[in-house]
């Protein structure tokens, strides 16, 4: 009955829409869950005295984003090869006990452990969805829905900042234990109503032998790292990393000592700060995004550059700024920038990678991307135990710069979608420019 029914749903035409709505949650819960403990370490350091000192709480954010780096080209490669929805059903099962399992922890050894292995299960999710998202989304729609999927993430950001109002209300066990049982709950239901969308065929892909799937992921490979195009692509989605993962970690910590409040307040404050105008970021992003490159071909990155644009003069007001308005005004002002920026990444690498690699493509941003945030998370705990905060902020904003430079002089997309068959086009040499263009 239930699979008359889905199968009735997915032939609806607005199904597409229904899989942005249904990940959407997906990715607050992702987000949820990781970023509650930003705002929990004064609650568990009653607990737990090791997470005192900023240099140890900063090593252990640290831990689940380097795992989650390392783990995510491996997981884009899979995303590729198997069943996207079971990927993300199982992601979030498994990342959704841990959380539950996080109320039971008793030592910093325990903390280490839950952590590390929610950065291999979360890993397996973004990749997949994106993907999925772009392969039911293809055109112009593709930056608004993923614009939306996005929302989800900033909204879990959001949220994870009332875990500090929940645990003073309650306990921090109660916090973990209740919203990890939320996410069991819901992967059941994915399994009832989310289904696959490949724009290849998967039976092809289970019907190689090891010989020949490991000839094909090379292929995938040389295809992403011969084009400098895709390095670039690395380099302007790590850069804005530094900034973006110092915020989420550290921006509840440095609202509660900036502007002496507690945690409890500190918390929501800075995340539904940060994440609401990156709500508005996402969304406004997308939807621009989505016309002008029906005008122009680098519509998506000139609108990437405004958003990075922006996040400058953020940076400059949080780490140099004093006092209530400036603070909040630089939280806004990135959270805006960041999400316009945030929003165009997979698009963007749409045009110039074709559906069968983007996953995998994007696992490798990840793995860049969160390695820059794993060095910043835990330099910044330094920083602040050392008293030179202020440099770690020059050298964001120099990467940042360097960034907007790179996108806007390297790339040059051919395409709004790139495929198996244009990407050969691309790369004969006989063919004129000009006519690859027409093409597009």
């Amino acid at each position: 009955m239930i699979k008359a029914g889905s199968s009735k749903l997915t032939s609806k035409k607005n199904y597409p829409w229904l899989v942005v709505g249904m990940l959407c949650f997906v990715a607050l819960l992702n987000y949820l869950d990781r970023q509650m403990l930003a705002t929990m370490k004064p609650f568990m350091e009653v607990d737990i005295v090791e997470l005192i000192t900023a240099t140890n709480f900063g090593r252990l954010m640290a831990v689940f984003l380097w795992v989650y780096a390392l783990m995510s080209p491996l997981s884009g490669i899979i995303a590729d090869r198997l069943n996207r929805k079971w990927l993300i059903v199982i992601s979030l099962f498994v990342w959704s006990g841990v959380t539950l399992s996080m109320g039971y922890a008793r030592n910093m050894d325990q903390l280490y452990i839950l952590r590390a292995v929610m950065g291999i299960s979360e890993a397996f999710y973004v990749p997949a969805a994106l993907s999925l998202i772009a392969d039911y989304h293809q055109g112009k729609t593709r930056s608004l829905a993923i614009g939306f999927h996005t929302s989800g993430i900033y909204l879990g950001q959001a949220f994870g900042g009332f875990g500090a109002t929940l645990a003073a209300g309650t306990s921090w066990q109660f916090t973990f234990h209740s919203f990890g049982v939320v996410g069991m709950v819901y992967s059941l239901l994915l399994i009832a109503f989310l289904r696959e969308k490949k724009t290849y065929t998967i039976d092809t892909i289970r019907k190689r032998s090891v010989r020949q799937e490991f000839s094909a992921m090379g292929k995938g490979l040389t295809m992403l790292f011969s084009n400098i195009a895709f390095w670039v692509i690395l380099f302007y989605f790590s850069a804005p990393s530094l900034p973006g993962w110092a915020t989420k970690n550290w921006l509840p910590t440095l609202f509660s000592e900036s502007l002496h409040m507690g945690m409890e307040q500190a918390g929501p404050l800075s995340t539904m700060t940060l994440a609401l105008a990156s709500l508005v970021g996402v969304l406004a992003g997308g939807y621009l995004s989505d016309r002008w490159v029906a005008k122009r071909l680098k519509g998506r990155i000139y609108t990437s550059v405004i958003g990075l644009g922006l996040t400058i003069p953020a940076l400059v007001l949080i780490g140099y700024g004093s006092g209530l308005f400036m603070i909040i005004a630089g939280a806004l002002l990135f959270g805006l920038g960041f999400g316009i920026f945030d929003v165009n990444n997979m698009p963007i690498l749409c045009q110039f990678v074709p559906s069968r690699y983007r996953a995998t493509g994007y696992g490798f941003m990840n793995l860049a991307g969160i390695s820059a945030g794993a060095i910043i998370t835990k330099e910044l705990g330094k920083a602040l135990d050392a008293g030179y905060m202020n440099w770690v902020f020059v050298a964001m904003i120099g990467a940042v710069a360097a960034a907007i430079i790179l996108q806007l002089t390297i790339l040059q997309p051919a395409t709004i979608d790139m495929t198996d068959e244009l990407l050969t086009r691309e790369n004969t040499p006989e063919m004129p420019r000009s006519c690859r263009d027409n093409m597009a």
